[in-house]
């Protein structure tokens, strides 16, 4: 415990999560955009193999101008990998990280003591032999952290990593890298005079130079065969491409010339550039891919958080909406008591009515919640054989005392038929209820006189038809297309939700609930109903 104090513990499943460029498994396309450079780097090493000895004309600024280059990528390469460490603590991506360090440090040594790049002889007191052993010590390294890398990337990780340790492995990682650079700079330049001879002169080579192309190349060939095997990662696949550049500059550089400054001397350098630029330019692409994934998360995770806060508004004011009536039938009952017992002497029977009216609003707001569990809740809600008219009977004698208030004239027309339906009482009543108070308060805005409500049930062969008209004045025909849709709402305080509420019940009784126009004026909401016959 207290060597874990003050830091952040972090745990690692790497099996469950495929993200990285280490561990993400490589695509068709980006497998076949590996194998067109691929071909490109042969087809053009190719190419230049018969001419690869010809001499050209010596360009001192060219290699401090390549070197630059490469010192940058490979920097911002190896700060990638590094990153790449802090978040998989694979010793696989530590070890690469500090391969591309090595190399970035390291041509900074060699630019500086090439000759003819900022002095005829070399600074940092180079001698003859210095710039080409700092080059091997370069280009042997970098193919072993390629086989070192091949060999740690399938290790299993640790389950629990404390950010201090990774923090500390890479300002390890960096410091040994330095010293080593520092080490063999210093050997390449005070032990010139002791070391084996690569050059004959400032531009031709020995036969040894020659004969050390052939360990690089092995090894390089070893880091391609390993990475082939085990699961290969996108990672896995570029730095083989990367591998393969390296061979094809070796090549160039030493197998099939004797000089500096000829074609395959030029040539190689690119390759060289192929090899320093392919992983940074896959890192940033595959950084830039998985950032728009990220953002794309980012804004699916910000919808279903407001579909899920848009839910709980839904429910908050349908439950609002459909306890309303209830409760305010209950205040207007308990007042309506009050008002019989201030009386002299006290109306008893007018009481206890209005006191059954309200034990009966409090059954049904019972009932509402229970009708919105069932309606908003995965399970399915308990279904009976019902009888249509008596729902819209039962519906019409809950909002008598309303129907009055709004000096409604009510025609009730139900066909004589057995009209049977399987579905959630509660619900049915519910539906009716909303429809018949849209239309009460729809008629508020006409005449008294001309306020008539007409509640039909009709049946058909294999269907059973409620209708609810009003003499109101109508829906907008633009807006009747939406009207059903939740928050859509005619009125100015309306919540938008009474009749997409009241669609959803329907459907989920398999029925239909539809609006049209009435003749003069008004509306008619018309529910479909699939009808239950029952065996005679």
């Amino acid at each position: 415990m207290a060597a874990a104090r003050g830091t952040i513990m972090a745990r690692k499943d790497t099996d469950d999560i495929d993200v990285g460029l280490a561990t993400l498994p490589p695509t068709s396309r980006q497998t076949w955009s590996a194998i067109a450079v691929t071909a490109i780097l042969l087809a053009g090493v190719a190419a230049v193999v018969p001419f690869a000895d010809t001499p050209l004309v010596r360009i001192d600024p060219f290699i401090p101008m390549v070197d630059a280059t490469m010192f940058v990528t490979d920097l911002i390469t190896s700060i990638l990998l590094f990153s790449q460490f802090s978040i998989y603590h694979s010793r696989a991506l530590l070890a690469l990280a500090s391969g591309y360090l090595f190399t970035a440090l390291m041509i900074v040594p060699h630019a500086l003591t090439f000759p003819g790049a900022f002095s005829p002889t070399g600074l940092l007191g180079a001698g003859l032999q210095t710039t080409a052993w700092l080059y091997w010590f370069w280009h042997l390294a970098f193919p072993l952290v390629l086989l070192a890398y091949g060999w740690l990337k399938d290790e299993k990780r640790a389950e629990y990593i404390v950010e201090r340790s990774t923090l500390l492995a890479v300002g390890l990682s960096a410091m040994l890298v330095l010293a080593l650079v520092c080490g063999l700079t210093w050997l390449a330049t005070a032990g010139d005079k002791y070391l084996p001879r690569l050059l004959v002169d400032r531009t031709h080579t020995t036969s040894l130079n020659t004969s050390l192309g052939a360990p690089v190349v092995l090894i390089c060939a070893t880091a391609i065969a390993v990475l082939w095997t085990g699961r290969r990662s996108v990672l896995d696949q570029w730095l083989m491409v990367v591998a393969v550049a390296a061979i094809l500059e070796i090549v160039l550089t030493v197998m099939l010339v004797t000089a500096r400054f000829s074609l395959g001397f030029y040539v190689s350098r690119g390759a060289a550039l192929i090899t320093s630029t392919v992983v940074l330019v896959v890192l940033l692409a595959e950084t830039a891919r998985l950032y728009a994934r990220l953002a794309h998360s980012n804004i699916m995770l910000r919808r279903a958080q407001n579909d899920k806060l848009m839910n709980l508004e839904a429910m908050a004011a349908s439950i609002a909406h459909e306890v309303r009536q209830p409760l305010g039938a209950l205040a207007m009952n308990g007042a309506t008591a009050l008002l019989y017992l201030d009386r002299t002497p006290p109306n008893v029977e007018e009481v206890r009515s209005s006191l059954n009216d309200i034990l009966s609003d409090g059954q049904r707001a019972s009932q509402i919640f229970d009708n919105l569990l069932h309606l908003f809740g995965k399970s399915d809600a308990r279904r009976e054989l019902i009888n249509v008219n008596e729902v819209a009977v039962e519906a019409l004698r809950v909002l008598h005392e309303q129907l009055d208030a709004h000096v409604v004239l009510t025609r009730t027309e139900l066909t004589s038929e057995m009209l049977q339906v399987m579905g959630h009482r509660g619900q049915l009543i519910e539906v009716i209820i909303n429809l018949v108070q849209n239309a009460i308060e729809a008629m508020d805005a006409v005449e008294k006189d001309r306020r008539v409500l007409q509640l039909r049930t009709e049946c058909r062969a294999d269907a059973i038809i409620v209708a609810v008209e009003d003499s109101g004045p109508g829906i907008d025909p633009e807006k009747s297309d939406n009207i059903f849709d939740a928050f859509v709402t005619t009125k100015s305080n309306g919540t938008g939700l009474g009749l997409a509420i009241c669609r959803m019940i329907v459907e989920r009784h398999e029925g239909k609930l539809s609006v049209s126009p009435a003749q003069p004026h008004g509306c008619i909401f018309q529910i479909v109903l699939p009808r239950m016959n029952l065996p005679h």
